[in-house]
């Protein structure tokens, strides 16, 4: 075994990802995971609690890669730029050279009602830290938690159609063009 090695919670992500993808979420287990990442159970066991947090860890990093950006989005920033800051920060977590494991975790959560749930409540928290730091920059409510949530839904439009068969668009681009289609919807 490969305890040795470095990025040991790396190589279980990306062992997980490829199990997940070959074999589907219930049939993969943990043995699995840790063999092909070329560690032991035991070390799984330090970096994860079972199977399906390895598509949940690090959730207060992720989310606070949102809220940082809003919070480092100029003063004068309305609201949506705010909002927009921090879903330009988060795709330091959603390079090009992601978006093959990234499509494995979408169709793995997709088939489970479970991690679905999971993943809406997730997301709902990330609104809900983008609201805060809303708030922390002087804009009210409802008007905060209306922006964060209406960035979350660009969000995940733009990354449903990165993760789609054929689409050669990167995520940068699709949000730019979630926010002007939310941006002309507010005109209209």
């Amino acid at each position: 075994m490969g305890r040795w090695e470095p990025d040991a919670a790396g190589r279980l992500r990306r062992a997980a990802a490829e199990l997940f993808g070959e074999q589907g979420l219930e049939a993969t287990t943990v043995a699995a995971i840790a063999e092909r990442a070329g560690v032991t159970e035991r070390t799984f066991f330090r970096y994860f609690a079972d199977k399906r947090e390895v598509l949940f860890s690090d959730q207060e990093k992720f989310a606070a890669i949102f809220i940082d950006g809003v919070h480092s989005a100029p003063p004068d920033a309305s609201a949506l730029d705010a909002v927009a800051a921090g879903l330009y920060a988060s795709l330091e977590l959603f390079q090009p050279e992601r978006r093959a494991d990234s499509r494995i975790r979408n169709m793995v959560i997709a088939a489970n009602p479970g991690l679905q749930e999971r993943e809406l409540l997730k997301m709902a928290g990330v609104a809900d830290g983008m609201a805060a730091a809303l708030r922390d920059r002087g804009v009210a409510e409802p008007s905060a938690s209306i922006a964060a949530r209406a960035g979350i839904a660009v969000l995940t439009s733009a990354f449903a159609a990165w993760l789609s068969d054929g689409e050669t668009r990167e995520l940068p681009e699709l949000i730019a063009e979630g926010l002007t289609q939310l941006r002309a919807l507010g005109g209209a």
